[in-house]
């Protein structure tokens, strides 16, 4: 039971302390695919800490095998004691239905959103293969529409769409920028991103750490789309392309580079352009991935604790039997 409370103890602390600490970090929009990776360990260590608490919980009344007890080197009775919990089997069987009750919901919202976005792509893909003519020198799809509008349908068969209006409003410079901005999220496949965020938002919707972990994701990979784009054409030349394109629609499935936080990704480019340091940057990822791996030291503690017992625990023979062995 000590096991299962500090790993809910550690997922309580993070969900409630962490979208305020990361909320206020200032350095996630001079790194912001360090802030992707921040967000996703923060809310993956909270689904892996409860799910390992109601795991743990239940191992005492798993059946274990005399082979793995010697491969552990150590028996099956000191293996149950060190992860032992009162309740019995009712509370081990709660344990093991928080386990299963997450990872199903979590799994099931994750496939449907998937299953769901594949489907409009699809649809989409097709109407554009109707009414989209190919422009091979820009590597896009045009699509004949008097609205400004540049998205990209990322995944299997991707490609980048523009519209007739986009082509005319934006100068070369500029429409470089839009499609390098596309392609930014295309190769660094945030549809999948969005999609493990967003998955579980819906699925527990009253949690206050997904739900900012999903706004946070959608305004961090359009930074981090912004970031490359820049590195080829210019942060100016991309402020001017967001603002043409200001307020234009995209279809569901996919993305824009006005999709969203468009006066502050401007406002993030016309000012000074002061990105991370390197070894700021590999502080974080290490931070992260730390915070990551605590829940499963602290899960796998008390199975090494048994490890290191070289015989099994068993209780003495009663006397009064010893006495009448010796006697017969």
């Amino acid at each position: 039971m000590r096991v299962a409370l500090l790993l809910l103890g550690y997922a309580a602390v993070l969900a409630v302390l962490g979208p305020v600490v990361l909320g206020r970090a200032a350095w996630l929009g001079r790194a912001p695919r360090l802030g992707i990776w921040a967000w996703q360990a923060l809310t993956v260590t909270v689904m892996v800490s409860v799910t390992l608490a109601g795991l743990a919980v239940a191992v005492p009344t798993v059946p274990v095998s005399g082979n793995l007890a010697e491969m552990l080197q150590a028996c099956v009775m000191a293996l149950r004691e060190q992860y032992a919990a009162p309740g019995g089997a009712a509370v081990a069987a709660s344990g093991t239905v928080l386990a299963l009750v997450l990872l199903g919901r979590i799994g099931w919202c994750l496939a449907a959103a998937l299953v769901r976005a594949r489907r409009e792509r699809t649809r989409h893909a097709a109407v554009l293969a109707m009414v989209g003519s190919h422009r091979p020198d820009l590597g896009v799809t045009v699509l004949d529409d008097d609205r400004p509008a540049a998205y990209c349908l990322p995944g299997h068969g991707h490609r980048i769409v523009l519209t007739t209006a986009a082509l005319a409003a934006l100068e070369p410079p500029a429409l470089d920028a839009v499609i390098a901005h596309e392609r930014a999220h295309i190769r660094q496949r945030h549809h999948l991103v969005l999609a493990y965020a967003e998955a579980l938002e819906r699925a527990f919707p009253r949690v206050a750490l997904f739900r900012a972990a999903a706004d946070e994701t959608r305004r961090l990979v359009e930074l981090a789309a912004d970031d490359e784009a820049t590195a080829r054409s210019g942060a100016l030349t991309l402020a001017g392309a967001l603002v043409e394109l200001a307020g234009a629609g995209a279809p569901a499935a996919s993305l824009a580079a006005s999709g969203g936080y468009v006066a502050g990704r401007v406002r993030r480019l016309l000012g000074p352009q002061r990105p991370l340091h390197r070894a700021a940057v590999w502080a974080g990822v290490l931070a992260a991935g730390a915070v990551l791996a605590l829940p499963l030291a602290l899960a796998a503690e008390p199975a090494v604790a048994a490890t290191s017992m070289n015989a099994c625990p068993l209780p003495a023979a009663p006397a009064a039997g010893a006495a009448s062995v010796s006697g017969g």
